[in-house]
């Protein structure tokens, strides 16, 4: 991409990810699921950038897979200079320090016999930071920082709302002060109400600590308000990628049309021009030749089908896939 490399903090290079399906007596592979298949893109440092689609799209396997939480198929990640795929034992372990995660489900990933303050303090422990009291102090501190108190500690996680759970969930991965944290749907399983706090609690950290997010959602307006620049997917590959305020004022994919158009007004009086996709998504299992969203495309040309399109610099820092994207400027 035509920006300089010194400022990005994590770059993806031809990121694979395909599953095996297994059948019969021996479990033979049969077939692979395409996760996520041959996208690059890069984070800069102290930005953020939403990656959305819709659910099943690989939003969060690309997530998984950067920190190796999964591990790809093949392709390049890397993160302050060094490739994270070829990192083994010690070193793997050092830069994990450096990048977490905050899980969609708070309750799942929390372990429902341990105090919540303990949870916190894993990480420190498994790092070795600071002694029992230092790391102590700092539980304490991160949970201040997100909204909770000192007497939370204690606390079992079935004692806390799901909001407060997702403070918890952000607290775990801020205890270790890492540069880069990959937010995967943290918000969507809250009500709207809450949602909006603890969105403000993640941009008031991204500022007082200069973090780096990969903001993973599949709602427009959540990304609309946190993002810094926007990757759009669609089984497995980006058909988009822009600055967040370029691409809802001019989204050049048809794909990311349909989603921009499904986005409600808080207007009675105005009404958007819905655009509705035709048939459902394909299966990652088997997905279309040539264009991927060629069944389901309102301008697809015979050509879609074979072909497969470029992802290209339409506009200065607009990328997008799409052979007839032009038609758009």
């Amino acid at each position: 991409m035509s920006e300089n490399v010194q400022e990005y903090l994590v770059e993806v290079k031809n990121l694979v990810k395909y599953f095996p399906v297994r059948a019969g007596l021996l479990q033979r592979v049969v077939a692979h699921v395409q996760a996520v298949d041959n996208i690059s893109f890069a984070v800069k440092k102290g930005e953020t950038l939403g990656l959305v689609g819709e659910s099943g799209c690989g939003k969060t396997t690309v997530g998984r897979t950067m920190l190796r939480l999964i591990e790809p198929t093949s392709g390049e990640v890397e993160f302050d200079g060094q490739n994270v795929l070829k990192l083994q034992g010690k070193e793997l372990k050092a830069i994990r320090r450096d990048m977490q995660i905050i899980f969609q489900d708070p309750y799942a990933s929390l372990d429902p016999r341990v105090p919540i303050g303990e949870s916190v303090m894993e990480g420190l422990h498994i790092h070795k930071i600071g002694k029992p009291g230092e790391r102590f102090d700092i539980m304490i501190e991160t949970l201040k920082k997100v909204g909770l108190e000192d007497y939370h500690a204690r606390r079992y996680p079935h004692e806390f709302s799901g909001g407060q759970r997702q403070r918890i969930g952000i607290a775990r991965a801020l205890a270790l002060q890492p540069k880069f944290i990959i937010c995967d749907e943290p918000v969507s399983a809250l009500d709207v109400s809450i949602q909006s706090q603890v969105l403000n609690i993640l941009k008031d950290l991204q500022n007082e600590f200069g973090l780096t997010y990969l903001f993973i959602a599949h709602n427009l307006s959540v990304v609309e308000h946190i993002s810094d620049r926007v990757a759009v997917m669609y089984l497995g590959k980006l058909v988009e990628l822009t600055g967040r305020d370029e691409l809802f004022k001019n989204p050049l994919h048809p794909y990311t049309q349909a989603l921009m158009s499904a986005i409600p007004i808080p207007d009675p009086h105005l009404k958007r021009k819905r655009v509705i996709l035709k048939g459902d998504v394909p299966s990652p299992l088997n997905p279309p030749t040539g264009c991927r969203f060629h069944p389901r495309c309102p301008i697809a040309e015979p050509n879609c089908s074979v072909d497969e399109p470029a992802f290209r610099e339409l506009r200065p820092n607009h990328w997008v896939a799409c052979h007839y994207a032009e038609r758009f400027l």
